[in-house]
């Protein structure tokens, strides 16, 4: 048996931030035990923007934005006012976690060329160089390496809790094939969600039919198990993070700004179907599931390439061979099995939005899951609570274990949301574990 301070089940995005707060006390001795980094987490394969109002970096770049602001257009998206005092917290502090990640070395910038649905400003920070989610996890990794008082334990699955309702007194986890308690005075469980089981993904995700699945292969919901037999509640389990983007064949992912910079979609016809900057990448998603062959071709050009082309989802999709190029409207035409006179009316701009020119760039996009968005209730200190209504003592839950910001329906799901909530509870929890303020003194920032 193995006794620690705090002990988090998970060492993605949620695990290692809230056990690199949970270390600002250094008479804490924290515990993270991974599944396995050799297959990755959903953090590590996505594009490691982080969403955040009021950062200095919107500052500068002379972007007026704030929490609240940011609150409200997640809010507005899902629909989900219920939900409001989780997301309130976790936008409170977003600001501080992009500028404390990039005071920690990060090279962190605002991606203006970022443009998303339902986001009001610019607000997507990302690396400088585009390098993707899996920079930034080895980032936070060396940090929490360098902690004295964390021990990061990989290939070491969590299988369990230990405790009941009445409160939560560590984990059991799994080493070569032993089993060993791991009791704590704080128990996090930060695993992911559950795209990857199939039993889970019928029983809540039958509406999505059998789209592909981008995520890693250890989002299997295990703790889901464990949560609700402690009689924790469930929220928004009918709800996912989608793609609309995903390239049919290829399993890469064409860029979200593409359609804010004319791209089109035509569906199997040649005929545009759908009003490409009025939906988000997830709930594109739903659209694509209901067309024919439930694909469509992406269509943009040189300017909409050279606007997006930095980002990892481009460079991916080109080194996979995913993206075609035809020099001329007639040659697009044949591509795409169309009359050319069919072709020009689909490349018609709408009001205020400018024509494609030749030449053209062609992906066929599906509909795929990334993670799913249901999960436990917390409340906005990331307890967990139970059938009750009140927190289970000493747990805490975070990331894809934790009910997301996407409401009831993969439709609401805001660029950013994934990290956001990931990040955002990990901040909180880890910060009140260590007995820190939530907003760190050295990162407030005006909220006006």
């Amino acid at each position: 048996m193995t006794d620690v301070d705090v002990a988090v089940a998970g060492g993605g995005a949620a695990g290692l931030m809230t056990a690199l707060r949970a270390s600002l006390d250094e008479d804490l001795v924290v515990a993270v035990f991974e599944k396995s980094t050799r297959e990755g987490c959903n953090a590590a394969i996505s594009s490691g923007s982080l969403a955040a109002g009021g950062t200095r970096f919107q500052r500068d770049a002379g972007i007026e934005d704030s929490p609240q602001q940011h609150a409200d257009d997640i809010l507005a998206a899902s629909g989900d006012e219920e939900w409001r005092p989780v997301v309130q917290a976790l936008c409170e502090v977003a600001p501080d976690i992009v500028e404390w990640i990039a005071d920690t070395g990060y090279p962190m910038e605002i991606g203006t060329d970022m443009p998303r649905a339902g986001m009001s400003v610019p607000r997507l920070h990302t690396d400088t160089g585009r390098l993707g989610g899996a920079r930034l996890v080895r980032h936070l990794r060396g940090l929490l390496d360098a902690q004295p008082n964390v021990a990061f334990v990989d290939e070491s699955p969590v299988v369990g809790l230990l405790g009941s309702a009445a409160g939560i007194s560590g984990l059991v986890v799994e080493q070569n094939g032993a089993r060993e308690q791991v009791t704590a005075a704080a128990t996090v469980v930060a695993t992911d969600g559950f795209a990857a089981d199939p039993f889970l993904m019928a029983q809540h995700l039958p509406h999505l039919g059998a789209p592909f699945h981008g995520g890693t292969s250890t989002n299997t919901g295990d703790a889901i198990v464990w949560l609700t037999g402690l009689g924790a509640q469930l929220r928004n389990m009918g709800s996912a993070l989608r793609s609309g983007l995903v390239v049919v064949g290829h399993g890469t992912r064409v860029s979200p700004a593409l359609q804010f910079n004319g791209a089109v979609l035509l569906d199997t016809d040649g005929l545009r179907f759908v009003d490409e900057e009025a939906h988000g990448y997830s709930s594109m998603a739903g659209i694509l599931q209901q067309q024919p062959g439930e694909r469509a071709a992406m269509v943009w050009d040189a300017t909409a390439m050279a606007a997006t082309v930095a980002s990892e989802m481009m460079r991916d999709s080109l080194a996979a061979g995913a993206i075609e190029q035809l020099p001329t409207t007639a040659a697009l035409a044949a591509r795409l099995e169309i009359s050319a006179e069919v072709l020009d009316q689909s490349l018609l701009p709408r009001a205020g939005r400018r024509r494609l020119a030749a030449p053209y760039h062609l992906a066929w996009v599906t509909h795929g899951v990334l993670t799913t968005q249901g999960g436990v209730v917390v409340d906005p200190a990331g307890r967990v609570l139970g059938a009750d209504g009140n927190p289970i003592p000493r747990l805490y839950a975070a990331g894809g274990t934790a009910c997301g910001l996407a409401g009831p329906s993969s439709d609401g799901y805001s660029s950013g949301n994934g990290l956001l909530s990931a990040f955002g509870m990990g901040w909180i929890v880890g910060n009140a574990l260590a007995g820190v303020p939530t907003s760190h003194p050295t990162h407030q920032r005006s909220t006006s």
